[in-house]
């Protein structure tokens, strides 16, 4: 058991991979197990999930810094990213980084056979070509290393321009705090840095762009009020992005509400500063270059062997070790990566 910014995990010493997923809150097992013994004993019905829904959709919007009602649930991200490729005309171009998270990249190249193309280039290099693309599409955290776009140079690149933006935040929200409001899209999952189960991913349309994605999933809870939206026709759907929404996994809902509502309380760049100060004495002490990023990738030959050797739950990536430091990260989980490896 350890405690951090007031929170309480039951995670494992060393553990240092939260870039494949997160470690939960007790609170949001309690929850869990709460609704679980309600299911078991018959007495959990739909309605019950309503107000984690909307807990999770206001904090998600405050952490990405995107309005509210541009909000929709989805399941993952190449699911609320499959409406925007079904939305290119034939032939539209898309760039996205080398190596990017494919969840990013194949719901776009699936769409081929209508003669899309999806171009990578360099991390570096997409904010100077974006603007000769359609859309520009990459996660603002590099999933593999850690690596992170520049946001500023890409927002100013494609302002004014009708390249679309697509931003994946799923590796930065819960750690990192950054203007993501301006961009068309915005994407990210429940479970890596935002601590909840899989099967909730949270995603923002802007205004220009929502009218004109088609709701293929529409179903009763994309009419806003599912208890009135329930049977027969005509279509009834919101007039915001809520029109997106699936029909909930009711249980990881509720385990995405709990910990997205405690993380929107807490000084975000307070838990940056604690997560970047771990990652940079990490990397001075490994000699590796600096980084501005929670996520190091450590490409020292047999690292990821060696880190199990001594207990340290860590990840490999394009032949590297990536480790991640998360807000329940401590100095002991530091020194135990920095013996593995100086030994």
């Amino acid at each position: 058991m350890r405690e951090a910014f007031g929170a309480t995990f039951i995670g494992p010493e060393g553990y240092l991979n939260t870039a494949s997923y997160g470690l939960p809150p007790t609170a949001t097992v309690d929850a869990l197990e709460r609704v679980h013994r309600r299911w078991a004993a018959g007495t959990a019905v739909g309605s019950d999930f309503d107000a984690d829904i909307a807990t999770g959709r206001a904090a998600f919007a405050d952490l990405a810094g995107v309005p509210v009602s541009s909000v929709t649930m989805g399941a993952s991200v190449a699911a609320l990213l499959g409406p925007v490729a079904s939305a290119l005309p034939d032939g539209a171009r898309v760039l996205v980084p080398e190596g990017e998270f494919t969840s990013v990249s194949f719901p776009f190249a699936a769409h081929h056979g209508r003669d899309v193309t999806v171009t990578e280039a360099p991390l570096h290099r997409l904010p100077e070509a974006a603007s000769e693309y359609d859309v520009v599409a990459v996660s603002t955290v590099q999933s593999a290393d850690g690596a992170r776009v520049d946001l500023t140079a890409l927002r100013s690149a494609t302002e004014g321009s009708d390249t679309i933006v697509l931003l994946d935040a799923t590796q930065q929200l819960g750690w990192l705090q950054l203007d993501l409001g301006w961009a068309d899209v915005v994407v990210s999952s429940s479970y890596k840095w935002l601590l909840g189960p899989t099967g909730i991913a949270w995603g923002a349309y802007s205004d220009h762009l929502v009218d004109r994605l088609v709701p293929h999933h529409a179903n009763r809870y994309a009419g806003g009020a599912p208890w009135d939206t329930t049977y027969g026709l005509p279509l009834r759907l919101t007039d915001d992005a809520r029109r997106f929404d699936i029909s909930p996994a009711w249980f990881p809902v509720v385990g995405a509400a709990a910990s997205l509502a405690w993380i929107s309380t807490l000084d975000i760049a307070e838990v940056t500063a604690h997560c970047r100060g771990l990652a940079d004495r990490a990397r001075t002490a490994l000699g590796l270059p600096p980084g501005d990023s929670a996520i190091v990738s450590i490409p020292t030959e047999h690292a990821a062997a060696r880190l199990q050797e001594a207990g340290v739950r860590a990840s490999v990536r394009q032949g590297a070790a990536r480790i991640a430091f998360a807000l329940y990260n401590t100095e002991d989980d530091l020194d135990r990566v920095v013996r593995a490896l100086n030994a």
